[in-house]
């Protein structure tokens, strides 16, 4: 009997429908992540100007295109398996579309501000009053009350600075606060949250009939990765200390912290039991006489003296190459990293053996790559297929909605739709 309950689930909503009136990363990357899942999710776009995205050249100081392809990971990496319908909807002649898209739509996903919703017909009672059992969803900066619920933002300011990871990075006397590590750092986050947010109102949908409203904030996602931080300051009733980051070992743990090899790259020790990985460590580095030295010999004495014993672990990590100590702690039991730099990552041999990075097939038809979102189903790496070209859907969409050619063609020359 358990044989035959057995059901693939490879991609999982398969047969949801997903209407996204969105641009930049945040919320577009949720769909992204539906569209990996299954989904069919249709991209609204201007008709004239298109996702806002697609005019940045520059990310934190990058070039986010290419010069010889249409591939361009910035739009890439959050609207890959999406179709791009342009529609204008600030024309009178494009709510005949944009009702019949949400009539037959699961969700509704946006990430526009409560004056441009409602100006454009799209807040939460204009959408249900055309379908009632449509999941409404709003991914914003500051979230749906209080004082700023109707101003925006972004990753840099909602999720790094507000939320409070730009000053738990930055040292004290720092010439300026630590900047995020990556373009759409926290958006990438929120958007997978979101996405989550979605598989769950999906759910209670199915099994209580009723459609919910899923509001997530950047502000919240930064608030929720740093939690941790803020529980303990609001439980000291202040800001926590900063630590300067630091080489070698922490003060109680020699076996926990980041050691420079003899090529200058960083080797993350993270052993937080000391005692028990100590004497395997000191095998493996070809210093057994450490397992037995009175400073170190019982896991009190190693903490005690775990300064020490951090120099004595900082000699021997400099004295090696970072691919002759990737070869020697291959079969170590205690954890560690090499502290990798973003093309590493893109190769990451472990990464890419479980399917975190994945072909996709560009405009032009070169196979180029991108990284996988993290969740799998069945163990299988997701399928991608490209992001859509600025409106390129747009007749097949219509067509679809059941509208003839003619139609078409008075959208069109109305400039409702591109």
């Amino acid at each position: 009997m358990a044989e035959m309950r057995v059901r693939h689930v490879l991609r999982p909503m398969e047969g949801v429908r997903v209407l996204e009136v969105a641009q930049f990363t945040y919320v577009p990357s949720a769909g992204a992540v539906l569209a990996d899942w299954g989904a069919d999710v249709v991209k609204i776009e201007h008709a004239e100007k298109g996702d806002a995205q697609r005019g940045l050249v520059k990310a934190l100081g990058h070039d986010v295109i290419s010069k010889n392809s249409t591939f361009a990971p910035i739009m890439e990496g959050p609207n890959r398996g999406k179709r791009s319908l342009g529609l204008s909807l600030e024309k009178p002649e494009a709510k005949e579309v944009l009702h019949e898209l949400i009539r037959r739509s699961d969700v509704f996903l946006t990430n526009f501000l409560p004056a441009a919703r409602r100006k454009l017909g799209i807040d939460l009672d204009d959408v249900r009053a055309v379908n009632p059992n449509i999941i409404f969803v709003v991914g914003s900066a500051f979230g749906h009350a209080g004082p700023e619920a109707e101003s925006g933002g972004y990753d840099g300011t909602a999720y790094w600075a507000r939320a409070g990871t730009a000053d738990a990075l930055t040292p004290d006397g720092a010439a300026a606060p630590t900047p995020p590590p990556a373009g759409a750092y926290g958006d990438n986050i929120g958007g997978m949250t979101i996405a989550g947010g979605i598989a769950a109102a999906l759910y209670a949908r199915a099994t209580t009939g009723e459609p919910s409203v899923v509001d997530v904030s950047l502000l919240g996602v930064g608030a929720w990765a740093i939690q941790l931080n803020v529980n303990l300051a609001l439980q000291s009733g202040g800001p926590l200390p900063k630590f300067a980051p630091r080489a070698g070992g922490t003060p109680n743990n020699p076996l926990t912290g980041n050691y420079r090899t003899s090529d200058g790259r960083w080797i993350n020790l993270c052993m937080l039991q000391p005692g028990r990985y100590w004497a395997d460590f000191c095998q493996v580095v070809g210093r057994p006489d450490l397992i037995v030295d009175e400073r170190f010999d019982t896991t009190e004495k190693l903490m005690r003296n775990a300064l020490g014993a951090g120099e004595i672990v900082a000699e021997i990590i400099a004295a090696r190459t970072k691919d002759e100590w990737v070869s020697v702690f291959d079969d170590m039991e205690g954890q560690w990293a090499l502290v990798q730099d973003t093309f590493e990552v893109g190769n990451d041999p472990q990464l890419r053996a479980v399917g975190g990075v994945v072909d996709v097939v560009d405009y032009e038809g070169n196979t180029q790559k991108l990284v996988a979102n993290p969740v799998q189903f069945d163990r299988k790496p997701p399928v991608l297929t490209r992001a859509p070209q600025f409106a390129e859907h747009t007749d097949e969409i219509l067509a679809e909605l059941g509208f003839t050619d003619e139609k078409a063609l008075e959208f069109k020359i109305a400039g409702a739709v591109t």
